[in-house]
């Protein structure tokens, strides 16, 4: 009875928390629910502070497809995202894969100027690497979208870190078998860090995917805009269509929930550094 009494003298205790954490959370969710029931009502329901969900999903849906150019931005997106995610995560990978496990008097030093760039800020280096984007004739193009960020100092760092958690036996054991330094790499080294890899792809998509200065000013070309370029030029003008802009905002939005909340149990492993 005493430790019945205890166990309900502690939930009562709880009590305040649970309640805190659910007004928490309902606050959190509202931004998402606004959007969902904003897409479906018009500019004058918005405009008054509607919430509820409305009638005209359909109508913005279909000016949405007919006034702009939904699937070809969606498309771009989803190719730049990707491309971008599998790019960075086998050179950044392979970056803090060699920082860690193999051993150099000088790669502390080459970390650490690595790690450097981290300070610069990204408006800093715009100009120059237009020049050289341009330079080059990659305007407009998936490469140049993708080049100034497939490898990232965070992402290294964050491979280096969790690679301290790589059994070394088993690369001693692989090359004492004849298993090269490339095998090792791709059949020992990535599936034990599946969890780190998922973390890291979670990251670089929804920063391909929300990316919107650096392809503004390398995508000149309407066809090549991406999704936050598209609801970007949506909000120009003198006359916004709220209800138009919110069912673009959700369709941008939809993919990188979709990505987190498949991969969210691996993204909390690998963050956490865990190694299985």
């Amino acid at each position: 009875m005493t430790e019945k009494r205890n166990i309900s003298q502690i939930q009562r205790r709880l009590i305040p928390s649970y309640i805190f954490l659910v007004i928490v959370s309902l606050i959190s969710v509202f931004p998402f629910y606004w959007m969902i029931s904003a897409a479906t009502n018009q500019t004058v329901d918005i405009a008054r502070g509607k919430i509820t969900f409305g009638t005209h999903a359909i109508e913005n849906f279909n000016n949405l497809v007919s006034s702009q150019n939904l699937w070809g931005s969606l498309a771009n997106s989803f190719i730049y995202a990707l491309v971008q995610t599998i790019i960075a995560l086998f050179i950044c990978s392979l970056a803090g894969y060699g920082f860690e496990l193999y051993h150099d008097k000088y790669k502390d030093l080459v970390f650490s100027i690595l790690l450097l760039a981290m300070m610069v800020p990204g408006v800093a280096t715009m100009i120059p690497l237009f020049k050289m984007i341009s330079d080059v004739g990659l305007l407009n193009s998936v490469w140049g979208f993708i080049l100034p960020s497939i490898s990232t100092p965070f992402l290294i760092m964050m491979f280096r870190q969790n690679s301290r958690n790589f059994p070394i036996d088993i690369m001693e054991a692989a090359r004492m078998d004849g298993v090269s330094e490339i095998g090792i790499f791709f059949r020992m080294y990535l599936p034990v860090m599946k969890a780190t890899y998922a973390a890291a792809g979670v990251i670089t998509f929804m920063n391909a995917w929300n990316a919107y200065l650096w392809p503004k000013v390398v995508m000149t070309d309407k066809a090549a805009q991406t999704m936050p370029m598209l609801i970007a030029n949506m909000s120009n003008g003198y006359s916004v269509d709220y209800g138009l802009l919110m069912m673009g905002v959700l369709f941008c939005s939809v993919p990188t929930m979709v990505v987190f909340f498949v991969l969210q149990k691996q993204f909390a492993e690998g963050i956490t550094g865990a190694v299985k």
